[in-house]
């Protein structure tokens, strides 16, 4: 149980005592700086702590914000501030300092006496190191009021507020879609709190959704009109339990790493295993639309890195100001623009939206082609939009942007050469997104135009890991070098795809969409360790799975080595798929349930 200590008693009349309670904390009242700082030291250390001015008056769910929040280490508001067990020692530091100099100032060992007392502790949490998080409050009252008058203004304030309605907002995404903002948080918010009073916890909300989706898949992969309507339907109520659960996570501060990585990954795999059904329905119908599934996963997932990549080189870029920039930003001035500009990227819910619709009245062909269409053009909209910004900017980027893109890229072992190669003295710099560029271009020409098998498609997929090795040789610093990821991922699953449609293998197909599956679920991985500032997969992991160049040779290795021997292609690819997948998976979830990694959700983006 967490800890609250009073810096003196409540006030008559005060609630302060049963909200904290009805928080989950331990209430114990301080009579001086020494009895203050003796209680701290009693807590166990690895407990919440909470400093609070027994003059607070305020909203339970000002409390709530600033006191309950697992993702910071320390907050604080007027007249209430918290530290876990990472910021206990500096807690302490601060408090004897602080209690010592209002001691000798004022004449007292009340600490109450000092103005200003939760503010003074965080400023000198600050100066010792610890980022104390100041929650926006909005229209919710925290204040200490210092005589009678002030007190009655202050409680009248709390009565004009209803933090119910407040905290019900607040769950909802800040930035989101027009479908989910207007056809979906508007009900799932009570869910939501229906879920939070009955005990529920996101990540039992995020499995529900994620079996909802699985049940839909195996809707579609029945094949026939009914599976296919109630496939639809399915899929809305799991994107609906999808939005609940962040709702969920805002509404009763559930945060947790877990909770991160299974929101972070399970959109992924629902949508994947979505598509999956829908090519088994229709080759029930003996429709084979696998090309197009795996044609629209490729797609997505190249649109997604380009988004994180771009994010990820202007995170803490300096002088990151662009004429675009400013432009985009007037154009967010005007309303209906907001709107629009979200809805034609096709985010998740406009494209679930789509798909259930389309799924319930269509056949698959058609969800696919208008997944590839509407992906496609949302594609080339942001990245224009992201190549202008770039190219009008005067952006200094970071070594930790670099390092990010770095690991982005995926780099393997035979690109490790190139790159050593390149970084002699006395080799020229050169353009990493050319290098990048003319390698991927080269292999993905020589995999279209050359029969199935044949030998130079392996020396072109060579050539695309010399030149790889190359566009990473360098600091990925420069305007558009964080396109240098994308074109890799294109590439590496361009690649797949070509051959697996060229060959004559019935199952080489499927086989194909489960390794790039496996292989994007790497890639995803490495984003949100990065975004949790832990780093990307350890080198071991990224040299076991042999790297985007590695993987692209030996798919086109066993290509030319098992072309005229039936089904082998196919059973290779599979195997390969199982092999990547156990390794990424293993890992991933070794890392994400041992690590200290913060719990990084996604407030600003529509996926």
């Amino acid at each position: 149980m967490s800890t609250a200590i009073l810096t003196g008693p409540p006030a008559p009349g005060s609630s302060l005592d049963g909200d904290l309670r009805s928080l989950g904390f331990d209430v114990r009242i301080a009579s001086g700086a020494e009895e203050a700082a003796a209680l701290l030291a009693a807590v166990p250390a690895g407990e919440r702590v909470a400093l609070v001015d027994p003059r607070f008056v305020g909203h339970l769910h000002a409390l709530r914000l600033t006191l309950t929040d697992p993702r910071f280490p320390a907050a604080a508001a007027p007249g209430a501030l918290t530290a876990q067990h990472e910021a206990r020692p500096a807690l302490a530091r601060a408090l004897e300092a602080v209690s010592t100099a209002a001691g000798a100032a004022a004449g007292s060992g009340t600490l109450t006496d000092a103005h200003g007392l939760t503010e003074s502790l965080a400023e000198a949490l600050d100066a010792d190191g610890v980022a104390v998080h100041r929650p926006q409050l909005g229209t919710l009252v925290a204040t200490v009021p210092t005589d009678a008058e002030a007190r009655h203004e202050a409680r009248a304030a709390v009565e004009a507020v209803d933090d119910e309605a407040v905290r019900l907002r607040s769950a909802v995404k800040a930035h989101d879609g027009f479908f989910t903002t207007f056809f979906i948080s508007p009900y799932s918010r009570y869910i939501a709190r229906w879920c939070a009073r009955r005990g529920l916890t996101p990540n039992q909300v995020t499995t529900a959704s994620l079996l909802t989706a699985l049940i839909a898949a195996g809707c579609a992969a029945t094949g026939v009109r009914g599976g296919y309507v109630a496939a639809g339907v399915l899929l809305i109520v799991s994107f609906v339990l999808d939005c609940t659960d962040g709702q969920l996570a805002r509404y009763a501060l559930k945060y947790s790493t877990m909770g991160a990585w299974l929101d972070a990954t399970f959109d992924r795999a629902k949508e994947y295993a979505f598509y999956a059904g829908l090519a088994l329905g229709a080759a029930r119908n003996g429709d084979d639309v696998w090309a197009l599934a795996l044609g629209a996963m490729v797609l997505m997932t190249c649109r997604h890195v380009v988004d994180f990549s771009f994010n990820e080189a202007n995170h803490d870029a300096t002088a990151n100001t662009s004429p675009t920039a400013a432009l985009s930003s007037r154009l967010d001035s005007v309303g209906w623009t907001v709107w629009v500009r979200r809805m034609i990227i096709l985010p998740i819910g406009e494209r679930w939206a789509m798909i259930a619709v389309l799924t319930a009245a269509t056949s698959p062909r058609i969800v696919f082609w208008a997944l590839i269409v509407g992906c496609a053009f949302g594609a080339c909209y942001t990245t224009a939009g992201r190549v202008l910004r770039s190219l009008t900017r005067k952006a200094k980027r970071t070594d930790r942007a670099a390092q990010a893109l770095a690991d982005l890229a995926d780099s393997g072992p035979l690109a490790e050469l190139g790159a050593k190669a390149g970084r002699r003295p006395g080799v020229r710099p050169f353009a990493p997104l050319l290098f990048a560029l003319f390698g991927a271009a080269l292999l993905l020409a020589f995999a279209w135009m050359e029969p199935f098998g044949s030998p130079f498609t392996v020396v072109a997929a060579a050539v695309y890991a010399v030149f790889a090795g190359g566009a990473v040789a360098r600091p990925l610093k420069g305007a558009l070098d964080w396109l240098v990821p994308p074109v890799f991922r294109a590439a590496e699953y361009g690649t797949i795809l070509i051959l697996a449609a060229k060959s004559d293998a019935p199952q080489a197909l499927p086989a194909a969409f489960g390794l790039v599956a496996a292989v994007a679920y790497h890639h995803y991985d490495t984003v949100y360790r990065i975004r949790g500032g832990t780093g990307a997969p350890p080198a071991w992991l990224v040299r076991v799975t042999g790297g985007h160049e590695g993987r692209t040779l030996l798919v086109t290795a066993l290509a030319a080595l098992l072309a005229d021997r039936g089904d082998d292609f196919a059973l290779a690819l599979t195997a390969t798929a199982v092999a990547v997948a156990l390794v990424v998976l293993v890992e991933s979830i070794r890392f994400w349930v041992s690590s200290g990694a913060p719990a990084v959700h996604d407030e600003g983006e529509t996926a």
